[in-house]
């Protein structure tokens, strides 16, 4: 039996985050400084001499081109690597390519934060942390936890809220903890599982 291990990476900075816009499931690629983020990634997991298993991406090409160049720096390009919808980003709806100043002056401040920071309400046509949860999560406990506890070694590039969903469950916060909870784009968050799937040890790789 392996030592249960699950890497979590947002993935590297995009073109829509650099520009201030709402991404969601909008298909945007990374910058030259997302790129410089996902590489320093693997660097870092390889430093720690991780050997992983199997790699779990979204749909999304931001969070599919930051697993290729973490693999490419962990010389582990050979290994399989599972797309799916599930592991997107937030849906942002209404928002998807809108400036945050803009919608702020357009729906107000107050309004634009309720959106962005509550756990269960949606922006209009989109979905909240709490939606984002309710696909992640079956995901999550049908595919990846089982590999895990088998004692495979499985990295996931995914997004900012969709890992806030995973981060939620495996270290037991609130809704109120896991909206303050901020991701860093291209910091791995390595987690090692006991047998009952809870956290018996968390470390971050962050910069």
């Amino acid at each position: 039996m392996g030592e249960r291990i699950l890497v979590l990476v947002r993935h590297g900075e995009s073109e829509w985050n650099l520009k201030n816009l709402f991404t969601g499931w909008r298909d945007v690629g990374l910058t030259e400084k997302g790129i410089r983020e996902a590489q320093a990634a693997g660097r870092r997991l390889k430093a720690q001499g991780l050997r992983f298993d199997v790699a779990f991406t979204s749909a999304l090409v931001r969070a599919q081109h930051s697993l290729d160049l973490m693999l490419d720096e962990l010389a582990q390009k050979n290994i399989p690597v599972l797309k799916d919808e599930a592991l997107n980003e937030r849906d942002y709806g209404d928002l998807s390519g809108l400036n945050k100043d803009d919608a702020r002056a357009k729906w107000g401040a107050d309004q634009v934060h309720v959106w962005r920071r509550s756990y269960d309400v949606a922006p209009p046509g989109g979905e909240s942390l709490k939606d984002t949860a309710a696909r992640v999560l079956p995901y999550y406990i049908e595919e990846i936890l089982p590999r895990v506890l088998r004692g495979e070694n499985v990295l996931v590039s995914a997004h900012g809220n969709s890992l806030r969903a995973l981060i939620m469950v495996l270290e037991r916060l609130s809704p109120r903890e896991i909206v303050a909870r901020e991701l860093a784009t291209g910091a791995p968050q390595i987690y090692r599982l006991n047998a009952d799937a809870t956290v018996a040890e968390k470390q971050d790789l962050a910069a």
